[in-house]
């Protein structure tokens, strides 16, 4: 069973306003306007899906456990184009039982912090400490 698109959209809008606010991340659209990807390093960490169906992302979780709880979303797979081997994995956001946008927002930093430069995984710790 779907769960309604508006809520589906509203965890996409968080989950790339989190991705947005990452240090040194850049947006690009290199399908057309609905489907973006975030970038660090010129190297993305998330695709955020949004012109085929419903809403969706795509995140690189090398940590086991994150990928195996990942994985365990309904409708989840291992990202296509042979992406899938090097740990992304897709998560369709309409689907019933959906993670939420705080665990959707979890996965995206960890997707970045393995692609981000060290300064940037420091500067993001900086944050983090400093709002307690």
């Amino acid at each position: 069973m779907e769960v309604s698109v508006k809520a589906a959209v509203r965890k996409w809008e968080a989950v790339r306003g989190f991705a947005l606010g990452l240090p040194e991340v850049v947006e690009e659209f290199p399908w057309g306007p609905g489907d973006a990807v975030m970038k660090v390093n010129k190297k993305i960490f998330v695709f955020l899906g949004n012109t085929d169906g419903p809403p969706g992302i795509s995140v690189k979780l090398k940590d086991e456990a994150l990928h195996g709880h990942a994985m365990t979303a309904p409708g989840a797979e291992p990202t296509g184009y042979g992406l899938g081997r090097s740990g992304w994995v897709s998560v369709p956001l309409g689907e019933e039982g959906a993670p939420s946008a705080e665990v959707l927002c979890e996965w995206v930093e960890e997707s970045y912090r393995t692609v981000a430069l060290k300064r940037h995984a420091r500067e993001l710790d900086a944050r983090i400490e400093a709002d307690g």
